[in-house]
């Protein structure tokens, strides 16, 4: 599974009036893990900067001035992405400036070079629904730390992001890549996806110590019962041992 945090900083907030962009930096993860693989670039905007994009990134008209436009790195941006999935914070902001460069070379919209386009703003308003979603204020919540983002960068923020992602969709689906192992986490893009059927989860069986504390609280629930629980009266199956578990889900 192959993913890209991507992000921009741009000369303004308008690409339908003539705003750039001006630096795009992306991130790459594989298997929900990061490769040390990025891209980044500054851009040429062949414009200058409105004042408070400026002020937001920093990036001056003289910096720029030097650096390749968009068209000179269009390709290498698109083969970096191709059939990957793109997670964006706000996506449709990034997307409409990408479209708008895209749209001046003849080329097709962003979306048709990859494969999903995950917008981590829209996840954020679903798990914290009515509180700040920022990019910095969901570092603060998840503890990230971003002491030293002064300015906006856009590899600075697809770095950010990548940890924010992580921590925000880690679930299930983490748990059973873990599994895999190093090896095909880290590089390899046509790693084979598990099958749950086959996967053979450890089983840790409860401790004399714990059983003879559920046997307390149990007690207790049948003295204010007056008679005994309904998890006294099921009868319970005997526990298998964890090697015939595990050759029980080998062989399903």
């Amino acid at each position: 599974m192959r993913q890209i945090i991507l992000d921009t900083e741009t000369t303004g907030l308008n690409a339908r009036t003539g705003d750039r962009i001006i630096e795009i930096g992306c991130v790459e993860l594989v298997n929900r893990r990061l490769t040390g693989k990025n891209l980044h670039f500054y851009v040429n905007p062949e414009r200058d900067s409105d004042p408070g994009a400026l002020a937001v990134h920093g990036l001056t008209t003289e910096f720029l001035s030097d650096k390749p436009k968009f068209a000179e790195v269009a390709n290498e941006i698109l083969d970096f992405v191709t059939g990957a999935d793109i997670i964006i914070h706000n996506a449709p902001f990034d997307i409409g400036f990408l479209d708008a460069e895209l749209r001046l070379l003849g080329k097709p919209p962003f979306k048709e070079h990859c494969a999903e386009i995950i917008d981590t703003l829209v996840q954020a308003k679903q798990i914290f629904p009515g509180k700040r979603n920022s990019l910095d204020a969901l570092c603060e919540r998840f503890g990230i730390s971003n002491a030293h983002r002064t300015l906006h960068g856009a590899l600075l923020d697809s770095e950010l992001l990548a940890e924010v992602y992580l921590a925000m969709t880690r679930g299930q689906d983490s748990l059973v890549i873990d599994m895999l192992g190093e090896t095909a986490a880290a590089g390899d893009v046509a790693a084979p996806r598990v099958q749950l059927e086959t996967l053979v989860l450890p089983v840790i069986a409860a401790s004399a110590e714990e059983h003879a504390a559920h046997d307390a609280v149990l007690d207790d629930i049948d003295k204010s019962l007056r008679g005994t629980s309904v998890w006294r009266t099921q009868p319970v199956a005997e526990e298998a041992k964890p090697a015939e578990i595990a050759a029980a889900t080998q062989s399903a």
